[in-house]
């Protein structure tokens, strides 16, 4: 009697999250709608949190445990699991499970690595340069994308460099502002006011102020250097907040937007769109998907936000966040290399809107990691 062949193993995914970044429980939040949604007859998925120190630990495989709830924000710890190392052989692509006093345990091998992580030591290329040195395929943009995508400095000069409209704004560096104060302050002064005050290297809305009047500024950087030393001041635009959704081309293809969606803000509640409103205060925030814009101005978003996400050399996915001013112009105003991506998130929404449901585009980003060549390219 022939012996049969064994099974195919499934495709082992790697569901990374958690992080040192403050933005640590919207990625907890991002990974419950991944692990929910992923499809388990299909992938083999081993959830791989990161604490708050950098510890990356075997994480429970239990969505409802890093789903935001009231009152609540979802945190990876050490106590959560074993601790988990990747190995950095070239082609190895194993994580290995680290017991004290023990020898350690292979946890894998990996096929692809699903980074959930927002902000720096995650979003920003260095975990994407980890994963290269490793040659382990992972979701969504590379290196110098990912870094290009989380300073908005640098991207905003990529950006111009390409031709695309980006607002007026200035950069305060850390000696800047402690040894020139004046000649800082003159320069927010040239843009007008308002102007809102950001961490160059942040997501989430985190450390970001509006300021209305010049006394307001001190304060404003105080917040946004509590998250990053480096200061973007952007000149307020009067125009929608429009967001596209874009995913990387199969084989080769081109990139595609989804239908724009648009946030609409209860300015009684907040004056912007804000951390609160973004995650705590939901009654605040009307989300509409997708926007009522005319067919032109929707094809123009469209076409910027392919450009934009070409423009910084992105792959996998990106939010690409738009103004449109009262004349119909279209200005760029970031892209977000991994954005927010629960169920509830604008990008799945996007594209829900535009026929991709949750779980296909979750399987259709692991399946564009894993048609990618490793190395250069």
């Amino acid at each position: 009697m022939s012996e049969q062949p064994a099974p195919a193993r499934k495709t082992r995914v790697a569901v990374l999250f958690g992080g040192r970044s403050g933005e640590h429980a919207i990625s907890a939040a991002t990974a419950a709608g991944v692990l929910r949604a992923i499809d388990r007859s299909k992938y083999d998925v081993v959830p791989v949190g990161i604490t708050r120190e950098g510890r990356w630990v075997v994480a429970a495989d239990e969505p409802e445990r890093w789903e935001l709830a009231p009152g609540r924000l979802p945190e990876v710890t050490s106590e959560d699991g074993a601790e988990v190392v990747l190995s950095l052989t070239a082609g190895e692509r194993t994580l290995r499970v680290l017991e004290p006093g023990q020898v350690p345990s292979l946890l894998g091998e990996v096929d692809v690595v699903f980074p959930l992580l927002h902000g720096p030591f995650g979003e920003d290329g260095t975990l994407q340069g980890l994963l290269e040195l490793a040659d382990v395929r992972y979701v969504g943009p590379g290196v110098l994308a990912s870094a290009v995508g989380m300073d908005k400095h640098f991207m905003k000069l990529v950006l111009e460099g390409q031709g695309i409209p980006v607002g007026p704004y200035t950069v305060i560096q850390a000696r800047d502002w402690e040894h020139h104060p004046e000649e800082a302050t003159a320069a927010v002064a040239r843009l007008g006011l308002p102007v809102f005050v950001k961490p160059a290297r942040a997501g989430s809305s985190l450390g970001i102020s509006r300021v209305d009047d010049l006394a307001g500024l001190p304060a404003a950087i105080a917040e946004a250097q509590r998250h990053d030393p480096k200061v973007v001041v952007e000149q307020g635009i009067e125009g929608r907040e429009i967001e596209c959704a874009v995913l990387g081309g199969r084989h080769g293809g081109p990139a595609r937007a989804s239908l724009p969606g648009e946030i609409v803000v209860d300015h009684g509640a907040h004056t912007f769109y804000d951390f609160e409103a973004k995650y705590l205060d939901e009654s605040a925030v009307q989300l509409s998907c997708p926007a009522d814009l005319p067919d032109k101005v929707v094809s123009q978003v469209r076409s910027l936000a392919v450009r934009t996400f070409d423009a910084v050399g992105a792959e996998g996915l990106s939010r690409v966040d738009v103004f449109v001013t009262p004349d119909e112009s279209v200005v760029v105003n970031e892209i977000n290399t991994m954005p927010g991506f629960t169920p509830f998130s604008m990008y799945p929404r996007m594209w829900a809107a535009t026929g991709i449901a949750y779980p296909d585009l979750v399987d259709e980003l692991i399946q564009l990691a894993l048609e990618r060549p490793l190395g250069l390219r």
